[in-house]
């Protein structure tokens, strides 16, 4: 993608209704549909669904393949997508519109900063789909599921709030494992090979998003972790 396609949509962002990008660190504050300023923690029910159906957010969503997907099958839930790539985010909500999906929003901030956006006991569940494992040591602490990610999840989850990790990389599986035994949080689900079941793990995991499906060309197996971050607690 050439850089004047790239403003061209970074540019689209800003009139897009149902897309919401972070202003600045420590502020609750999202620039809305036409640059609106407005905060949304604990008011996006109000202020953008509509509704009091459950919110379930997926992390580092990409184009939104699984936002999209879960919710086609799920009208009677509301589902968030963040990511911090611009042109990423384009795609997905262009896609949610074209569909017209009112159960979908795009939420565009770095995942560090994720907890300033949401209220606490505001989120339902969340999934972390295929993220970058960033497997340098030195990267350690922004892998998705490193002790400080999971604190920022466990203030915005309901008490009984799940989290879905699925990931091609053994790495980051082992981590993630390695983490949640440091934290005291038990594994509701861990599987390591997810399609050598007789049946999958969970009803949701048969959503193949675009990198799913070139992670299973070259022969990669694929994982699935699922836990209750306040269930050390």
């Amino acid at each position: 993608m050439t850089r004047r396609n790239k403003l061209l949509k970074f540019t689209e962002l800003l009139t897009f209704s149902n897309v919401y990008e972070g202003t600045e660190i420590n502020s609750p504050i999202l620039s809305g549909h036409n640059g609106i300023l407005s905060p949304m923690n604990g008011q996006w029910l109000a202020k953008y669904f509509k509704n009091q159906n459950p919110i379930t957010v997926e992390l580092a969503c990409g184009k939104g393949d699984y936002t999209i997907a879960l919710a086609e099958r799920y009208p009677d839930r509301n589902f968030i997508g963040v990511d911090v790539k611009g042109a990423r985010i384009w795609k997905g909500s262009t896609v949610a519109q074209e569909k017209q999906l009112s159960n979908v929003a795009f939420l565009r901030c770095k995942i560090e900063f994720l907890a300033q956006y949401f209220d606490e006991n505001e989120v339902s569940e969340i999934w972390i789909t295929f993220p970058d494992p960033f497997l340098k040591e030195s990267k350690y602490n922004r892998r998705m599921t490193s002790p400080s990610f999971i604190d920022s999840y466990k203030k915005i989850l309901k008490p009984d709030g799940l989290i879905h990790v699925k990931t091609d990389s053994p790495e980051f599986y082992d981590h993630t494992r390695e983490v949640l035994s440091e934290l005291k949080i038990p594994l509701i689900d861990d599987f390591f090979d997810i399609y050598s079941e007789e049946t999958l793990p969970h009803p949701d995991l048969d959503i193949k998003t675009y990198y799913e499906m070139k992670h299973l060309k070259i022969g990669r197996l694929i994982k699935f972790l699922r836990f209750n971050p306040n269930s050390d607690q």
